[in-house]
């Protein structure tokens, strides 16, 4: 199938599988998706190492990998400290998609997407995600924030109050998602655009705290979770009837989900080995680090060796000692077992050479565990125990994401969450930047 329009719709529904979102289009539950999907192409897609939403849309909006952009986590380590920081838009070391369609005399609009928290100026209007603190001073332009105020428009949802009541998350989630959809259309048929795109972050938080009610079928809040996707399947059929097939239509998710059976502390393994060490108990930070100690890991699966000349107090020397402790750990590593049912709980473990490459580079994790399905990597530094379960019930996947194109076909059965910048661009046509690591996908 050839491009055949200039102007392009993506909606980005955070953490949605593909093999839920095909089954429940199969089975009927979501008619409007299942009209759509006749009218393109959908496949699955893989996200980026660690899965995690902040580092897979910095993946998205730049087509390229952490090295080159330099978010590697929701939270990072300040240089040359135990210092850890949270990661927005200042962070990001490339240019973004709306920058690039921007540059090019395109016109965005760009609604909730994260890491673009201080929003950088665009041609349109930029509104962003929930690292935002507040609307009135938070999007470009600032009137845009104080129409959105104007209209009750939420942010995010309160995790918090999600960790006390089911039904409160449900209430919470309705009305966010209502509010994020009014502000879709209203910009939809108010402004000018040429590249439209709103995220819908409730999905996420939706699994995480009720994906084992879905999968086990409870009587209660599993009607509940498949009644907000048809709110999002309502949403979705009345936008492809407003478009009326004047832009092309791109829906995907940036991860996959699955049940979480446990978090696993890999610092905690860590101290257990001898590998890390505090200077007090319990340690309050990563401040806290005696010298003599070897490696640690910061969420989900990053450890670091405590290097000389890299690490305040850093003890392992680069050459041949780092390489000999790397090896030990990931073998180690790869061997970890559930206590209770005695599963491998790491797929494979991943040197940073693996997955990395860019300007950035030096800022990656030495090594990147891939855990088994089910086992959530934590970076506590107070856990006294390896394994736990929390609150969270749901867990993001690398693989198992999903990618929707109209009217298009695709070049390949598996998409990597990099693509969608140049093939965005494609359709757009507008020429891609020369360092991106995604291709075309049509």
């Amino acid at each position: 199938m050839s491009v055949r329009k200039r102007h392009v719709v993506v909606i980005g529904l955070d953490g949605t599988p593909y093999s839920l979102l095909t089954r429940l289009t199969r089975e009927g539950e979501l008619p409007h998706l299942a009209r759509i999907f006749e009218q393109g192409t959908i496949c699955p897609m893989n996200s980026v190492l660690p899965p995690v939403s902040s580092v897979a849309w910095a993946c998205f909006m730049s087509g390229k990998n952490p090295g080159k952009h330099g978010i590697y986590g929701f939270v990072d380590r300040v240089p040359d400290s135990y210092e850890i920081y949270i990661a927005n838009s200042r962070c990001m070391r490339s240019e973004t998609l709306w920058e690039v369609l921007s540059k090019s005399g395109k016109r965005v609009v760009v609604i909730n997407v994260p890491v673009t928290y201080p929003p950088r100026q665009v041609n349109g209007i930029l509104v962003p995600g929930f690292l935002m603190p507040k609307l009135k001073k938070g999007t470009y332009p600032l009137w845009v924030g104080e129409k959105l105020e104007e209209m009750g428009y939420r942010i995010d949802v309160d995790p918090w109050q999600a960790r006390e009541s089911k039904d409160k998350l449900l209430e919470d989630l309705d009305y966010t998602l209502q509010k994020r959809v009014e502000a879709a259309f209203h910009f939809l048929e108010s402004e000018a655009w040429d590249f439209f795109m709103l995220h819908i972050m409730e999905t996420d938080r939706l699994h995480h705290f009720l994906w084992e009610d879905m999968e086990i079928g409870d009587p209660r809040y599993g009607p509940r979770f498949l009644a907000f996707y048809k709110r999002l399947d309502e949403f979705l059929g009345e936008l492809h009837r407003r478009l009326e097939g004047k832009a092309t239509l791109i829906v995907l998710s940036d991860h996959g989900f699955c049940l979480l059976k446990k978090e696993v502390y890999i610092n905690h393994w860590l101290r257990e080995k001898g590998w890390l060490r505090f200077s007090k108990e319990p340690p309050e930070s990563w401040s806290d680090i005696e010298g003599g100690s070897k490696a640690y890991s910061m969420d989900p699966g990053r450890v670091y060796l405590n290097l000389k000349g890299r690490e305040p107090r850093g003890s392992v020397e680069s050459g041949e000692e780092y390489e000999r402790l790397r090896k030990e750990l990931a073998e180690g590593l790869s061997g970890l077992e559930d206590p209770g049912t005695r599963e491998s709980m790491v797929e494979r473990v991943f040197r940073r050479e693996e997955l990395y490459t860019g300007g950035c580079y030096a800022q990656a994790p030495d090594l990147v565990v891939k855990p088994q399905r089910g086992y959530d990597l934590k970076g506590s530094i107070k856990k006294e125990s390896l394994t736990d379960r929390g609150p969270l019930v749901g867990m993001h996947t690398y693989d198992n994401a999903f990618l929707y194109i109209e009217g298009q076909s695709l070049s390949k059965e598996v998409a990597e969450i990099v693509d969608l910048m140049p093939t965005i661009l494609h359709l757009m046509g507008v020429s891609a930047p020369d360092d991106l690591d995604g291709s075309s996908l049509i």
